[in-house]
């Protein structure tokens, strides 16, 4: 049991769910569709993935609209959910760390780029959203991954310092802006090698291999 109260922070795409090759392959069609050539895996894993969705979209069409760019949005958010939808699961031991979480008296909340409609659509599949305090979509923040807006803008709506909170990511800009929130961080393996998702306080490949105890241990020890 805790002591004094921590916060635990959990990225969606990548980290609760394994979704990450399906974003992927919907990235491509869109890249076929509209002549932008080909994009490469190490492309969509260092530079797309974890990032904004609409921040992509307008580096990628440039002369773009306002219209242009939602409708575009659409059409990518509906690609990766026909191909996603029949597949959707949550990371190995994701909910029963979840239930331990919220037993040992941490605070949570999820943090990710992600539009509401597409939480919506994981969370529609997945019976977790009952455990978070707090959700945070990318409609809230104005600076992307890896900006730390978005994680720090968790830890203020938690009423809990940076400090004491702890990020769970498997993107690189993930890790980047965990670490400038000044937070701890653990990297889950589902998109990247341990020795990308660095630095971090923890590697895992999935949540089997958590529990409470072993997080508050992390903030009890010097990093």
């Amino acid at each position: 049991m805790a002591t004094k109260t921590y916060a635990a922070i959990f990225d969606m795409d990548g980290t609760m769910v394994d979704n990450t090759p399906y974003h992927f392959k919907s990235w491509q069609a869109i890249f076929k569709k509209y002549n932008k050539g080909t994009i490469s895996a190490q492309t969509y894993y260092t530079q797309i993935s974890g990032v904004p969705i609409m921040d992509t979209l307008k580096g990628l069409f440039m002369d773009a609209d306002e219209i242009q760019l939602k409708s575009l949005l659409k059409e990518k958010e509906g690609l990766y959910k026909e191909f996603y939808g029949p597949y959707v699961a949550p990371v190995n031991g994701l909910e029963n760390f979840l239930i331990e979480l919220k037993d040992a008296g941490f605070k949570l909340a999820m943090a990710s780029s992600a539009t509401v409609d597409d939480i919506n659509f994981i969370l529609g599949h997945l019976p977790v959203r009952q455990y978070f305090d707090v959700i945070i979509d990318g409609n809230r923040v104005s600076k992307g991954k890896p900006n730390p807006q978005i994680f720090l803008k968790a830890a203020a709506d938690l009423e809990i310092q940076p400090q004491d909170c702890i990020v769970f990511e498997d993107s690189i800009a993930g890790i980047k802006a965990a670490n400038a929130a000044k937070m701890k961080v653990i990297g889950i393996t589902t998109s990247h090698g341990a020795g990308q998702l660095q630095p971090a306080n923890l590697i895992i490949t999935d949540f089997t291999e958590l529990n409470p105890h072993k997080i508050t241990t992390l903030f009890e020890q010097d990093r």
